[in-house]
């Protein structure tokens, strides 16, 4: 069991907000991007790729986003349909706005880039009275991420869909998805993540990120403790820093905290990571795993993600998490 408790009387497990992209991945591996010639494409931004994840591990999953009306956003859509997640709240934009793209490059296992084109995109468009009310009350979870923060009026849909959510009981889950380039300073970055954090229920990220949410200048100085306790105070039931390589670890409201390891795997890129964390954490905790059982399918995932050439398509089933875990810990009593 753990300390994060969810409605029953609900339709849908999760319902992510905010950012719906268009990844193009480098078909090219240990290659610069100059010496790339062909790509995949694929879903991207952290809010999709968790929502990809989440149904793929067998959580009934919902969207709320706006994509582009034109080829790539049918494309979005179509994608969402064909992975079983609930697209009835992703409403076509009807400016000229247009999905953003990321084309990534893999140049080695440790230096995986992406080149972004973030202007006038449909996502950030979403406004209030887009958001649906009882759309929010159908859901256990309301998952948010920062980067629908950065700009109006995103920003202020976001804040309605959460007071929607508490409203009716609905956890929300903040991904923090720090994204220097979406924020015009560092102040304006740190107040906004502020105000949202205090109201969520479970905040993920990584330390660098948790930095970020200070409104003066980081205080390295604190421990990873400290910085959890603040919103513990708050709204927080549960508060997960991640270090990369080193490990997770996770605070509770009763006082109490786990460290989550990582799993061996063959490392073919970075980015993905911290998106198929976060939806095997949230597989966990729906289905009151012990916290140390939920870090454990988060780091999990995340090991299978980071193995392959794609972030949302790359995303395990429960079977192949399961297997993953299983064989990982096999490997280890043969040591």
């Amino acid at each position: 069991m753990n300390n994060m408790k969810f409605a029953t009387d609900r339709t849908l497990d999760i319902v992510a907000l905010g950012r719906i992209g268009v990844d193009l991945n480098a078909n090219e591996i240990n290659c610069p991007m100059e010496e790339v010639v062909s790509f995949t494409k694929t879903i991207g931004g952290s809010p999709a790729n968790i929502a990809f994840g989440t149904s793929r591990l067998g959580l009934k999953t919902g969207f709320i986003g706006k994509v582009a009306n034109d080829g790539l956003g049918r494309y979005c859509l179509k994608a969402f349909k064909d992975n079983d997640i609930d697209r009835s709240n992703v409403l076509i934009d009807q400016s000229k706005a247009v999905n953003g793209l990321a084309f990534t490059e893999i140049i080695s296992p440790s230096e995986s880039n992406h080149i972004l084109y973030r202007n006038n995109v449909a996502d950030l468009n979403l406004a209030p009275e887009d958001i649906n009310e009882a759309y929010i009350k159908s859901t256990k979870i309301l998952l948010i991420s920062g980067t629908a923060l950065s700009q109006s009026p995103s920003r202020e849909a976001v804040f309605l869909a959460v007071e929607y959510a508490k409203k009716h009981h609905t956890k929300v889950v903040l991904d923090i998805d720090y994204r220097p380039y979406s924020w015009r300073s560092k102040k304006e970055t740190a107040i906004y993540y502020n105000l949202i954090a205090e109201k969520c229920d479970l905040i993920i990220g990584t330390r660098e990120e948790f930095d970020t949410m200070s409104i003066y200048a980081p205080d390295n100085t604190q421990s990873d403790q400290q910085l959890a306790d603040k919103w513990l105070s708050c709204q927080a039931n549960l508060v997960v820093i991640k270090h990369g390589s080193e490990g997770s670890w996770a605070y509770t409201d009763e006082g109490t905290q786990f460290k989550g390891k990582t799993f061996p795997t063959k490392v073919l890129k970075t980015f993905g990571a911290g998106d198929s964390y976060a939806a095997g954490l949230i597989h966990g905790l729906l289905e009151d795993r012990d916290i140390d059982k939920c870090l454990e399918f988060g780091s999990a995932a995340a090991a299978i993600v980071i193995s392959k050439n794609s972030s949302s398509e790359a995303m395990p089933t429960l079977e192949e998490l399961y297997t993953f875990i299983d064989e990982a810990k096999a490997r280890k009593e043969m040591e």
